[in-house]
């Protein structure tokens, strides 16, 4: 391990390097600004023939399942024919948005029994991911499943084995898995840019309503424009309830927590980054501090996690946190140590710090510095600028579209996704044992490998 990490160093020299005389003499890969010191990142382009029309349909109408739709189709030769919700409203506003022609049902395996939809978006609340995704494979469809993959640890075996079963393209969707920002930062890793990987941190911070689940309720929201039996139907029966139905996060019948929603996204950009299969041992606490609304989660989460050494990475340690209570708002961020610097990563940005040249008039110092060896102090006077800032280029479409191009790439040239079944479950289970963990007041032990929950 120490020689490879020794080879990558150089390696990362080399090839900044390089690539600094590349931009002098007008290259396309790199372009530098303030004096060498930042670097943008290049926009991949993808190619589709007309002749690639992907059929889509959209299974659960609100927030993220709109959204997702958006993106979906801003990528070339995607088209929405149908659309599937529970409440009547978010149907109608469908076919406002997306044209009266389009057509719409409560009941999602309509969607699945029509011959002209080649992929479904799966924007369902939790509870729902596991039943539609596994369906819609069985079903010839291609599922794009909102994150995460599942509600619960025992979900993960059968989508997977539907996947495999079927052989459908199956894409969990943690948007910024994809992105440029996630991709340099793995390049950079990879290069030996930050030394060894000893730490890893992420952080979500909310404050807005609508960013901490208090969503709108519908006037009209009744039993009779909400199918709240369908609803229900697989998980603890209740009479109609409008803010089990439209808040839906705030309740572990139907949603997984702050883990579920926002630790689910950088696990997965970390696995990505790292090419790690996930922590052995999880640990969280936290608290309701603020949103006595009747919800059943926590406002603040914080999370503890061991993660293994393996043929990617070292061993090291990760720490999330989450707070929807908090008055600056708006912040997130992921962020990797190593032995010669860190990176602060977001979906179109990776900022490199590297370790300075340090001197010393100390005789203690010096001497622990020549004992160390390994050419420290030289190679400390190789390094490139202390700070390098990759920024996407302008007019970048960002992760959730580069993840969809990915998703519909792959259908057409039946290739691989960044974020399949196996890897969903992988992020998802160390976000849903925070869950168990918190909930139990007990750290929580699993094999990444074997993808088994270990008892002890």
């Amino acid at each position: 391990m120490k020689e490879e990490q020794a080879s990558s160093r150089r390696s990362f020299i080399k090839k900044l390097t390089t690539a600094t005389a590349a931009v002098a003499a007008g290259s396309s890969l790199v372009a530098a600004e303030s004096q060498g010191k930042s670097f943008s990142i290049i926009k991949r382009l993808v190619g589709n023939s007309p002749n690639d029309q992907v059929n889509l349909a959209l299974i659960g109408a609100g927030g993220m399942g709109t959204q997702d739709t958006i993106t979906a189709l801003q990528t070339p030769g995607v088209k929405l024919v149908a659309a599937c919700d529970l409440y009547d409203g978010r149907l109608k506003d469908a076919k406002t948005r997306w044209g009266a022609d389009l057509y719409t049902t409560r009941v999602y395996k309509e969607i699945l029994n029509r011959k002209d939809i080649d992929a479904v978006i799966v924007g369902t609340p939790d509870h729902w991911h596991q039943q539609i995704s596994v369906d819609a494979m069985h079903a010839g469809k291609h599922v794009y499943c909102e994150k995460p993959m599942v509600h619960a640890i025992s979900e993960g075996p059968a989508v997977i084995k539907a996947q495999k079963d079927t052989g459908m393209v199956f894409q969990v969707g943690s948007q910024g898995v994809s992105s440029l920002g996630n991709e340099k930062a793995h390049e950079l890793l990879k290069a030996g840019a930050i030394g060894e990987l000893n730490y890893a941190e992420g952080f979500w911070a909310r404050r807005n309503p609508l960013e901490v689940w208090q969503y709108p309720i519908p006037d009209d929201a009744s039993p009779e424009t909400v199918d709240w039996e369908t609803y229900i139907s697989n998980t603890k029966k209740r009479p109609f309830d409008q803010k089990r139905f439209f808040r839906w996060r705030n309740y572990t019948d139907y949603g997984t927590g702050m883990a579920g929603d926002l630790f689910v996204h950088l696990f997965s950009s970390l696995h990505f980054i790292t090419d790690s299969v996930g922590p052995n041992k999880i640990y969280a606490s936290g608290g309701l501090r603020f949103w006595n609304d009747g919800r059943e989660v926590p406002d603040v989460l914080l999370g503890t996690f061991d993660y293994p050494k393996t043929q990617a990475h070292p061993a090291f340690n990760l720490s999330l946190r989450c707070n929807f209570v908090d008055g600056t708002s708006g912040t997130t961020y992921l962020k990797l140590v190593g032995s010669e610097g860190s990176m602060d990563i977001t979906w179109d940005k990776v900022v490199l710090k590297r370790n300075k040249v340090m001197t010393s008039d100390d005789p203690f110092y010096l001497d622990k510095l020549k004992k160390a060896g390994s050419g420290y102090a030289e190679r400390k006077k190789m390094l490139p600028p202390e700070e390098i800032t990759y920024d996407a280029e302008k007019g970048y479409l960002g992760g959730p579209y580069d993840h969809m191009v990915n998703f519909f790439t792959a259908i057409r040239n039946k290739g691989k996704v960044t974020e399949d079944a196996v890897f969903g479950y992988r992020a998802a289970a160390p976000a849903l044992l925070c869950n168990d963990s918190y909930y139990n007041n007990s750290p929580m032990f699993w094999d990444p490998e074997k993808m088994q929950l270990i008892k002890k």
